[in-house]
């Protein structure tokens, strides 16, 4: 079953640390959300391959948007 990770506040992406195909787990960044100064890292709940990354750098996410999905 698909993870779908999202948004938990308004955000800007900061940083794409990881890229569609990468294998991921619950250690692993793979993004960075930026709001207020300070930088959030967004990690998987489980272990799994990146199947869709929905944001880009500079796009700013709201509350409950998808960023990625894991496999």
């Amino acid at each position: 079953m698909a993870e779908e990770i999202r948004a938990e506040m308004v955000a800007n992406v900061w940083k794409i640390v990881a890229a569609v195909g990468d294998t991921v787990s619950e250690d692993d960044t793979i993004l960075i959300l930026e709001s207020m100064k300070m930088e959030i890292p967004v990690h998987p709940e489980g272990s799994g391959t990146i199947t869709q990354l929905a944001v880009k750098e500079g796009d700013v996410v709201q509350e409950g948007d998808l960023i990625a999905v894991i496999g």
